[in-house]
């Protein structure tokens, strides 16, 4: 059940029992039922917190970690970045936070992979224009999922979060890990 509906069905619970409540005292102050369901509503809330899991959150785990703390940085953005992108789809926000989160996402994208090529290349990291390769074919399937986007709004959203969250998490622990030691070497921490 997606979030937001799960949201409207506690709301409407919520309006429910409000209405139970006013009804109860209409008959008398002593009822008490009317006072068990004002305990009702004040659990209601923490019942929610409970059970509202946002599962599309993506966390920061020590194994992404390349040794590096500004590219540790970066990835740590991006991620939450990607974070605002699944809220977004998962409360269905407004088309412009949406449009917002996207181009942030995307914008901080293009900035990690110039900073993280201009270290390969200060570092004279063999595998340098492999690596660049790899991401000028990411950063041109995001432009065709941002086309995507535009053409088909916010249910193709996850599509691409999904797809964004596989790739970094995969480049980070496979071609990204591969440069961070020829730049410890170097003296890069």
């Amino acid at each position: 059940m997606k979030n937001r509906t799960k949201a409207l069905m506690y709301a409407a619970i919520i309006g429910l029992i409000i209405v139970a409540i006013f009804l109860g005292f209409l008959t008398s102050l002593t009822n008490p039922v009317s006072w068990i369901l004002i305990l009702v509503l004040i659990f209601i809330p923490m019942l929610y917190n409970k059970t509202k899991v946002n599962q599309s959150l993506i966390k920061w785990k020590d194994e992404y970690s390349v040794g590096i703390e500004a590219i540790d940085n970066d990835h740590k953005k991006l991620l939450n970045l990607l974070n605002q992108v699944n809220t977004a789809y998962d409360y269905a926000m407004s088309e412009s936070y949406e449009k917002e989160a996207l181009t942030d996402l995307v914008n901080y994208t293009k900035y990690h992979f110039e900073r993280e090529e201009k270290l390969m290349a200060e570092n004279d990291y063999p595998e340098l224009e492999t690596h660049k390769l790899q991401h000028k074919n990411m950063i041109e399937q995001v432009d065709q999922f941002v086309e995507r986007y535009n053409k088909e709004g916010h249910e193709c959203l996850h599509i691409i979060s999904d797809f964004l969250t596989q790739w970094l998490i995969n480049h980070i622990n496979g071609t990204d890990k591969a440069y961070s030691k020829h730049l410890h070497d170097r003296g890069v921490s």
